[in-house]
């Protein structure tokens, strides 16, 4: 009988949370590099890391992701976090708590540019900006692109100053 009740407590359980939340994690590991390495990486949230590093970030939060490296222009990268897969898949298994609580958690979502967050940085005096880098090394967009891009969306969660919205944008 004990048995019994552990399995169905088991199972109560489960259909309880979310399949994301089993599958994903709250947190996603998120690697960040530049070309060249050795810049400090200083994400919104307080982590910290010299590049290439990688760093569990919350799959939930909004981010700015500040790159310096001295002989180089400084740059930010805004991360997004937005809804993946997972979460149509609770709804279409039926299950509508499942979908509320990776939805609450952030389990359901994924962090964007993906990781690896590859940024090749301008040098001083270049009238290049830094640009984001695919993994085979081919240039996918201007970092001021991909802000200009998720500003106003990002901005929502991580207040307009961090966004870039206020102030002096350093891009």
């Amino acid at each position: 009988m004990k048995l019994l009740s552990a399995v169905a407590l088991a199972a109560a359980s489960v259909g309880m949370s979310g399949c994301a939340t089993i599958l994903n994690g709250t947190h996603q590991p998120y690697f960040t590099q530049t070309q060249p390495a050795g810049a400090t990486i200083k994400f919104s949230n307080g982590t910290t890391c010299v590049s290439p590093c990688r760093l569990e970030q919350r799959r939930k939060d909004d981010m700015r992701v500040d790159i310096t490296l001295d002989g180089y222009n400084s740059t930010y990268v805004l991360i997004q976090s937005k809804l993946g897969g997972t979460g149509f898949g609770n709804i279409l298994a039926g299950g509508i708590v499942g979908g509320v609580v990776d939805g609450t958690n952030g389990a359901s979502n994924r962090l964007v540019p993906k990781s690896p967050l590859i940024v090749r940085l301008s040098p001083i005096g270049s009238s290049e900006g830094a640009v984001i880098l695919d993994e085979k090394g081919a240039v996918v967009m201007t970092v001021k692109q991909w802000n200009d891009s998720v500003r106003a969306d990002v901005a929502k969660t991580i207040g307009p100053r961090l966004a870039g919205l206020e102030g002096n944008d350093p891009q």
